[in-house]
């Protein structure tokens, strides 16, 4: 681990922003980072890869024996939907805190599983990672441990599935990407959006034509979490992600919008992300609300006066073959939730948000029956075979059980995944690579190119369920 990356890390542990000790704001030691990380990546990109994970089957699993570390917010919910699938046993639990290993095994005890095996401290992780009971690590931990314990399960000899961000820095991006291709273990970016299923519905339209050549995509993060989540003591745990809003800036959480549009304009199989430029606003909330928080509450007083990140921050992507992506991240405006997930081509456009969802292939937005009539034709198979479990099982009206069970089922037939580690390290490197671009007054820079050329012949994600699909769901 580099200087720069070990006193990032340390800041967070402490809670304690440079501001406090009246150095430089430590986003722009971290912009001074990515910069050295932006020379390193560009002497990686020219080296050969050691082995390409786009279209890796792994030997098959039977049973996948599952260890999941971090048992907060999503955790909790993913030892829920992970018990309701068969070829699965959840063998590890690790939590900080173990009271919530505890409540863990609650309920797996309520679905009729066996007890877990428990890891509790700061790093009950890493002897987690170490086990001989354990072929997948999942990771819903606050984001600066996703990168880490992904690269030691790897190590460790375990396949890696981790929440978004994957990476919080150019280098981690690369780490996850050397470690899957010398391990040949999978690295996995939970990135449930994808299997949202509208999403899906235009990924397939897309791959039949139906919007024509794509030109264009966008998506976004816009979601008010500014005083719900952000500033609420009960939240995320140590208030890690009130702090990451002050540690960067740019577009923080770039790969739920991202993802996607990326699918459709098939990033790293056929085309790549070859540029980009971002612009922020100033913050126009934050420092109000930790003001206001502070004068009821002592507590929020460390949380005054620090560089907290613009509002707005919009990003423009330029791809090898002239296409543009736009994203958007806004996390503290009060707004409606949206992720736009808006993808334009020579015949035809499909638009999620603002609801309700909506297609046209000419001046006016089709009706709703022709909407029905495409969804009866082009719902993917994986939705038609699992969507109405999924719902019912839940997790973000069902796009997260579908992606777990998706995972699952490629492990235990050998398939490849529909996400590997070039996704998740090209899609999360837009969060440093925002922050740079921001720091430069929007200066274009470059985004590298994960697969090392490997993007020009890498094959689509396929929509079938061939070879698999033969995962039960409990009821």
């Amino acid at each position: 681990m580099n200087t720069n990356r070990r006193k990032f890390l340390r800041n967070i542990s402490l809670g304690a922003g440079a501001v406090a000790t009246g150095i430089p704001t430590l986003a722009s030691a971290f912009d001074a980072a990515t910069d050295e990380q932006m020379q390193r990546s560009s002497a990686k990109e020219k080296t050969p890869p050691r082995f390409n994970m786009c279209g890796y089957a792994a030997p098959k699993l039977d049973v996948v024996r599952v260890g999941i570390i971090g048992l907060g917010m999503r955790g909790s919910g993913a030892v829920s939907r992970l018990s309701y699938i068969d070829g699965l046993e959840i063998t590890a639990l690790c939590d900080k805190l173990p009271d919530r290993v505890t409540k863990a095994q609650a309920t797996l005890e309520k679905r009729g599983r066996p007890k877990a095996k428990e890891y509790s401290g700061e790093e009950g992780w890493k002897a987690l990672c170490e086990s001989n009971d354990v072929d997948l690590i999942y990771t819903p931990t606050p984001w600066y441990l996703h990168a880490p314990i992904a690269i030691y399960a790897m190590k460790n000899g375990k396949h890696a599935a981790t929440e978004v961000n994957a990476g919080l820095t150019l280098d981690e991006c690369w780490q996850l990407v050397e470690t899957s291709e010398a391990t040949k273990k999978h690295m996995m970016m939970l990135e449930n959006c994808c299997y949202d299923f509208f999403e899906l519905l235009t990924l397939n339209m897309a791959r039949n034509g139906l919007f024509g050549e794509l030109i264009h995509a966008e998506g976004a993060y816009l979601h008010d979490l500014s005083r719900e989540y952000l500033f609420n003591k009960n939240g995320y745990q140590d208030m890690w992600r009130l702090k990451q809003n002050y540690l960067h800036n740019g577009n923080l959480y770039p790969t739920h919008g991202l993802g996607p549009i990326a699918q459709c304009m098939n990033i790293n199989r056929g085309d790549k992300m070859d540029y980009m430029t971002s612009m922020s606003s100033i913050d126009f909330t934050l420092g109000d609300i930790a003001k206001e928080m502070a004068a009821r509450d002592d507590f929020f007083k460390e949380f005054v006066g620090k560089p907290y990140r613009g509002n707005m921050s919009t990003t423009c992507i330029r791809t090898n073959k002239g296409k543009t992506l736009m994203l958007q991240h806004d996390v503290s405006t009060i707004r409606p939730y949206s992720r736009i997930h808006l993808v334009s081509g020579t015949k035809g456009i499909a638009q999620k948000y603002p609801e309700p969802e909506r297609i046209a292939f000419g001046h006016e937005w089709i009706k709703k029956e022709e909407l029905d009539a495409l969804y009866e034709k082009y719902t993917p198979p994986i939705v038609k075979h699992i969507g109405d479990i999924a719902r019912e099982v839940g997790g973000h009206g069902g796009m997260d059980f579908m992606m777990d069970w998706r995972l699952i089922d490629c492990l235990r037939n050998g398939l490849p995944l529909d996400q590997n580690v070039y996704d998740a390290a090209s899609w999360s490197c837009i969060l440093p690579l925002s922050g740079r671009s921001v720091g430069k007054k929007s200066l274009t820079v470059d985004i590298p190119d994960f697969t090392r050329g490997a993007w020009q012949t890498n094959k689509p994600v396929d929509l079938t369920l061939d070879g698999g699909g033969n995962t039960g769901v409990r009821k």
